[in-house]
């Protein structure tokens, strides 16, 4: 069986049903299998986008997505989207065409170092030189992929291992002596974490992407519910924990919710599930948390005391060891949590999440979101793009069920979410699939109207437009003394844009108009593209400026 054959048959016996990509010359022997494969084949228009699919169809499933693009400038050009998949923990399998072997570092047309390029942004990644290693080689991959902490895998391939024909021998397992992840948290450190647990008088959980990567939702809200301890969630991890649970402070943050960042600052103990206190989240360090005892729970070691000192780590999957706590809780020895939930009610009775509702004007972005939410009843599954946009979803839109909420934490990568919404889509066809987007951040990927015209993929695009790169542009405001250098946009008309690539178009320029034009768009079965025109010097608030500890929030405390 040729090197290609054997690709096709390895994707296939991973459970792969689609793959998103892009042909080329190194890559023609694959795509001429593919021609007769039964697995869903997705031309995107730019090989980035085909990595942002793969992975909103990785993060809406929580099976591996596939993406596949030639050699060099299509390998490249991959790379934005693998760094994203890796710095949010997204299991990812891109297959990148390569030149011959003979030619490999003799800057032959079209080649590229691939394996050099990704290895600081990949979990692992392969150059497959002989072609009875492929067959294992794939199956290695899936399983590093989605095992311990998920990640992005690269296997680059010569176009003549692609050619070459050899018995097929499927593996029938992994033994990687390596690569051992560690599942269950050691008996020793679940004793410390209860007797702290038993202690505290002002809990705090924070919940991140972890829990909703490990699937431990469930788990998380009897924990929390059984300590009766607030939980306040991550950007990636919202839908983790239900929005609507009373126990929810929101997100935490640079623009979380004030009562999040105050319950945290004012903790005695601080219980981090999956999260990696990424600095948007600590704010100034040594005035994060000051009072509180950690207590850190996550699969992978190296995330560990990396930037906050914690007292008591627990290494191992946040499902196992959430129920290893429950079981081991004994709630006649909890303290009585009265006063610290009557002060946390204080807080979110006096800093609200809340905005000037205008009828006049341009329309509230704020608004929109909200609609959104009402109409869809939370059970969109939301994808956004990067910057204000990415905000204003994150705190108006109420996530109470995992997997709904797709957008690039660690990177911030604009250009995200729209080809991510066509993953989830194409994954998920029965449910509504949403992309809050920016007027900077559509333009990036905005060729892929291309794709879901192609299709007929029914996403609905909504455009928070205020002719600037709004998050940029609040920063000059407000740190740079309103020198708006080079964040003006002279936008293009995004209606006849998406009329000319065959989707449906709209405009919205009123409040008075939000709702009905929300309806129209939600009862179009194709793709949607909504141009909602919002005030231009609109801010997200609260916000924590650079370097200054979280609880010294602007905007948001009065």
């Amino acid at each position: 069986m040729k090197g290609a054959k054997i690709l096709i048959e390895s994707l296939l016996k991973e459970g792969v049903e689609v793959i998103f990509g892009y042909p080329g010359g190194s890559v023609l022997p694959l795509f001429d299998f593919l021609y007769d494969a039964p697995i869903k084949f997705i031309l995107t228009r730019h090989e980035q986008a085909a990595a942002h699919a793969a992975d909103g169809y990785a993060r809406s499933t929580g099976k591996p997505g596939v993406c596949v693009a030639t050699s060099g400038p299509g390998a490249t050009n991959l790379t934005t989207g693998i760094a994203t998949a890796h710095m949010d923990s997204v299991p990812l399998v891109a297959i990148t065409g390569q030149v011959k072997t003979a030619l490999i570092g003799n800057d032959a047309f079209q080649e590229a170092d691939v394996t050099g390029v990704t290895r600081s942004i990949t979990k692992h990644n392969y150059l497959v030189k002989d072609t009875k290693e492929l067959a294992r080689t794939v199956k290695e991959a899936f399983y590093l992929a989605k095992s311990g902490r998920p990640g992005p895998i690269v296997i680059d391939l010569p176009v003549d291992v692609q050619m070459q024909d050899v018995e097929f021998k499927h593996p029938s397992g992994i033994d990687l002596r390596s690569y051992r992840p560690t599942y269950f948290g050691h008996p020793g450190q679940i004793k410390k974490a209860l007797k702290l647990i038993y202690s505290s008088k002002r809990p705090v959980i924070i919940s991140g992407g972890g829990v909703i990567i490990s699937g431990a939702g469930e788990q998380l809200l009897r924990f929390a519910e059984k300590i009766n301890a607030p939980v306040t969630t991550t950007l990636l991890g919202l839908g983790g924990f239900a929005s609507t649970h009373p126990l929810s402070l929101g997100m935490p943050g640079m623009h979380g919710t004030v009562y999040a960042n105050m319950a945290i600052t004012e903790s005695d103990l601080l219980m981090s599930v999956g999260c990696r206190f990424d600095d948007r989240i600590t704010g100034k360090l040594d005035a994060f948390a000051p009072e509180a005892k950690i207590i850190h729970i996550d699969i992978d070691p190296t995330s560990i005391s990396k930037s906050i000192k914690v007292d008591v780590p627990i290494v191992g999957d946040a499902k196992n060891i959430l129920g290893q706590l429950i079981e081991e809780i004994d709630v006649k020895k909890l303290t009585d949590l009265t006063g610290w939930h009557k002060r946390i009610k204080e807080w979110k009775k006096r800093h609200p999440l809340a905005y000037k509702k205008e009828t006049k004007g341009r329309v509230k972005p704020q608004h929109v979101v909200e609609e959104i939410y009402n109409q869809t009843k939370g059970r969109a599954i939301i994808a956004t793009e990067v910057g204000q946009n990415q905000m204003w979803a994150a705190q108006f839109y109420k996530y109470d069920y995992p997997r709904c909420f797709l957008s690039s934490g660690g990177l911030g990568t604009m250009g995200y979410g729209f080809p991510a919404s066509i993953g989830a889509k194409v994954a998920n066809p029965q449910k509504t699939v949403i992309d809050i987007a920016g007027d900077g951040s559509i333009q990036m990927n905005i060729q892929e109207l291309a794709t879901v015209a192609t299709y007929d993929i029914g996403v609905k695009v909504i455009i928070l437009d205020n002719n600037y790169l709004g998050m940029v542009r609040q920063w000059q405001e407000l740190f740079y003394n309103r020198r708006y250098s080079a964040t003006y946009l002279k936008n293009p008309d995004f209606v006849k844009i998406a009329a000319g690539y065959g989707v449906k178009g709209l405009r919205v320029k009123k409040s008075s108009e939000v709702k009905k034009a929300i309806k129209e768009i939600l009862s179009h079965k194709g793709p949607v593209v909504a141009d909602f025109w919002i005030e231009e010097e609109e801010n997200v608030f609260p916000m924590v400026p650079a370097g200054e500890a979280i609880n010294r929030m602007i905007g948001g405390m009065a």
